[in-house]
């Protein structure tokens, strides 16, 4: 999928970023999503300028990702499964005790930079199990070691 900005003055650019939507918000100019195709390919007009901002996360979106925009009460440790548990990335387990949960890992691994200094692998797989009784899930993923404070 590409997005096309179509300024009033009649440049075309393209690309996904707050300036994009900010600009589209104010009248600016007006954005296109374009769907390759092997025969065609199709044009949309994108006139839902909130949920293109949610589904970037320009705008923050709890309900896509699970994660209010506040503190985490997080707990962490070493994964069971770790067998370089020396190593520059390693595999951990995540809590979450503020009721939150994780449906995004973008936007989890952002916020703990920000709130926390660490550095969550976005590029390799994660997972959740929940507990017996439902309440508490459990996520592993991938995060820089030295991150972790």
């Amino acid at each position: 999928m590409c997005y096309i900005e179509v300024h009033k003055d009649g440049r075309v650019t393209h690309g996904v970023d707050a300036g994009t939507y900010e600009r589209a918000l104010a009248g600016e100019s007006r954005l296109f999503a374009a769907w390759p195709g092997n025969w065609r390919s199709d044009l949309f007009v994108i006139d839902d300028l909130d949920q293109y901002a949610r589904a970037f996360g320009i705008v923050h979106d709890e309900e896509r990702t699970g994660l209010a925009d506040h503190e985490h009460r997080v707990r962490w440790a070493t994964s069971s499964y770790e067998d370089k548990p020396s190593g520059a990335w390693i595999s951990i387990d995540v809590w979450l005790d503020c009721g939150c949960e994780i449906r995004d890992l973008d936007t989890f691994a952002a916020q703990m930079r920000k709130q926390r200094g660490w550095h969550i692998a976005t590029s390799s797989g994660w997972g959740s199990s929940g507990s017996a009784d439902g309440k508490l899930r459990k996520y592993s993923m991938r995060a820089r070691r030295n991150s972790l404070k």
